[in-house]
């Protein structure tokens, strides 16, 4: 059997993954619903919403098939989130990559599959919507474009968990979102040990601009100072919004080094960048920033979360528009 290929991007496509927040999730209708569907309209014996997690293929939803998940090493959706398009296998017995998987020499006796790609809003492929029968089977075009349309649908319930969980404002998550990312970043370092920096910032006297400028420019501040850090972020960060002008990032596989480095290029950024206000004049602000490294000793979020808090008071003591490390803090 042929070792599955990774996903090009292979991180960031697990970071947006994760920002689903998904996965070990209980049945939901839409999903069922699909696959019923997919059973019936392609008359196949399985079918399933496969999510392909780093060691894992996970299902959402699934008929025809005696197990919730399997390992990666033996997924057929695996090779159909590399590809990026949609794959299909006529006889997986007279396929060398999958002539000895257990999946077909075994229980549940696959012989022939059809994936499409399940893409998230900014187009990584975190799984795949596939459609599985017991005999040889070469699916035609026309039934490969109606796998195809009901993925379409799965994609769209991805895109509505997402809206629910970003604050309208400013396209940030919300609070109880981005501390289910924290969580599972947590959860990752805890299996893997990958490093993780999380990073509090807070606008420069906000309430001055508000009571300067009025309420509109207050809120043209907080929806472009969000929209630049997404702007010059990278992909598999995370922006939350806690609350009023108060933010979080999460920086997975991140120092907290190289992120107070990430961090203080922004800040320099935002400190030279012009906001145009609703009356058509312009302003610049500042914020100050806690970076605080994931380290063993953290066993909770509000931990993390208190850690770097403590950096960012220390960078408002210290005259604010500028970067503290947890780490440089006495204990």
């Amino acid at each position: 059997m042929t070792e599955p290929p990774l996903a090009e991007h292979e991180n960031e496509r697990l970071a947006a993954l994760y920002r689903l927040d998904i996965l070990d999730t209980p049945p939901e209708e839409p999903f069922e619903h699909v696959i019923a569907l997919v059973r019936s309209v392609l008359d196949v014996p399985m079918a399933a919403v496969s999510l392909v997690d780093k060691d894992r293929q996970w299902f959402k939803a699934q008929e025809g098939l005696n197990a919730s998940e399997t390992d990666r090493s033996v997924s057929f959706c695996t090779h159909t989130i590399a590809k990026d398009e949609p794959f299909s296998v006529p006889d997986a017995l007279e396929d060398p990559r999958f002539s000895t998987n257990s999946l077909v020499t075994g229980e549940p006796g696959i012989r022939s599959y059809a994936g499409v790609p399940l893409r998230t809003h900014d187009g990584f492929a975190v799984g795949a919507l596939c459609a599985m029968d017991r005999k040889p089977r070469r699916f035609t075009d026309a039934e490969m474009e109606m796998l195809a349309n009901f993925a379409r649908i799965v994609e769209n319930e991805f895109a509505l968990r997402r809206m629910a969980e970003q604050d309208s404002m400013t396209g940030a998550l919300t609070r109880r979102a981005f501390w289910d990312q924290v969580r599972h970043e947590m959860q990752r370092y805890k299996r893997h040990g990958r490093p993780c920096s999380l990073v509090l910032g807070d606008l420069d006297h906000f309430k001055h601009v508000n009571d300067t400028y009025g309420h509109p420019a207050g809120d043209a501040v907080l929806t472009e100072v969000p929209s630049l850090v997404l702007a010059t972020k990278r992909t598999m960060d995370v922006l939350g919004r806690l609350g009023g002008e108060e933010f979080a990032l999460l920086l997975p596989d991140t120092e907290e080094s190289d992120g107070f480095r990430a961090v203080e290029r922004f800040r320099k950024l935002l400190a030279g960048h012009e906001i145009v206000l609703p009356s058509g004049e312009t302003l610049r602000v500042t914020a100050s920033f806690g970076i605080a490294g994931l380290t063993p000793d953290i066993l909770t979020v509000e931990a993390w979360m208190k850690r770097a808090d403590e950096a960012l008071y220390r960078a408002k003591r210290a005259g604010r528009n500028r970067c503290e490390c947890a780490a440089d803090e006495p204990r």
